[in-house]
């Protein structure tokens, strides 16, 4: 959904079946990037499983962009925190 009158720098991303586990992660990733000018989420209502989530950008930057590096970047940190239980604990099981 983009807000009249904008250049696609303020969008809300309708994300369904998602919830504050997703929604609060993917914002604390987004508001790393300085050309974020706000990002926010919010859940619809409680019988529902989708969350609203919003980016403004500062410029011309499209929020499309901040949102694929979030969820990037949110990638990537679950994928180190897989591996280093993986390599830690593990093999801890296989001992025991």
């Amino acid at each position: 959904v983009q807000a009249d009158g904008t250049d696609g720098n303020c969008v809300t991303f309708v994300l369904h079946d998602e919830d504050h586990t997703l929604g609060n992660s993917l914002r604390y990733m987004v508001m790393k990037n300085p050309d974020v000018e706000f990002c926010g989420y919010c859940i619809t209502h409680p019988s529902e499983s989708k969350i609203n989530f919003r980016i403004q950008t500062r410029g011309a930057l499209p929020a499309v962009e901040p949102f694929r590096k979030g969820l990037n970047d949110l990638m990537g940190v679950c994928q180190h925190v897989l591996n280093t239980f993986e390599v830690r604990i593990l093999p801890e099981e296989l001992k025991g």
